[in-house]
């Protein structure tokens, strides 16, 4: 099979060795054993298909998606894709459980992103963690999340210290609203 050359994301960025997900076969990165095998993600029919109506539900209000919306790095142009957060005590993290996809590039490219679930809509800054903090956050997106176990080495019953490992591959961003009230709690709150 000739080279088929680098690889371009959809936003036109070529891609780094290191923002795609590896296959197993390596030694366990605990250092204990054989990787379990790891799906590559490449998108689908089936995941176009499944994003519509994630994207769907998400603007109607329904079931546990969030709309995501970045501003492209190259383009400039919006691109929205349904995400699951996980949520803890008023904080939020966005997960990116197929590695640094486009919307991933162009997050950290803008610093801030718009997530939406029916009528609000707010804006956040992003900061992403470090492996020792993003282990617990992924082991927990896993549990949430049961979809996306292909792509990870660790199972939802794995010790955080193997999510640890693994967070490279996975990104983690602490959410920080840029506005603690979206576009329809405005007119509420200004009501005395």
């Amino acid at each position: 099979m000739p080279d088929a050359g680098p690889s371009y994301d959809q936003d036109g960025g070529q891609r780094r060795p290191d923002d795609q997900a590896r296959f197993a076969g390596q030694v366990h990165p605990a250092g204990h054993g054989t990787a379990r095998p790891v799906r590559e993600y490449r998108k689908s029919r089936g995941d176009r298909v499944g994003n519509a109506i994630f994207s769907v539900l998400a603007r109607a209000g329904i079931g546990s998606a969030y709309l995501l919306t970045t501003r492209g790095r190259k383009t400039g142009r919006l691109h929205s894709t349904p995400v699951i957060l996980v949520v803890q005590d008023q904080r939020r993290w966005l997960v990116a459980p197929y590695g640094a996809v486009p919307w991933v590039l162009n997050a950290r490219a803008a610093g801030q992103v718009r997530l939406r679930r029916g009528r609000d809509r707010r804006d956040y800054t992003l900061r992403q963690l470090p492996a020792t903090q993003a282990g617990p956050i992924l082991q927990r997106y896993l549990r949430i999340a049961p979809a996306t176990r292909p792509y990870f080495q660790g199972s939802k019953d794995s010790p955080v210290a193997e999510f640890i490992a693994e967070a490279d591959r996975h990104p983690v961003f602490a959410l920080t609203p840029i506005s603690e009230a979206s576009a329809g709690d405005t007119a509420q709150a200004s009501r005395p």
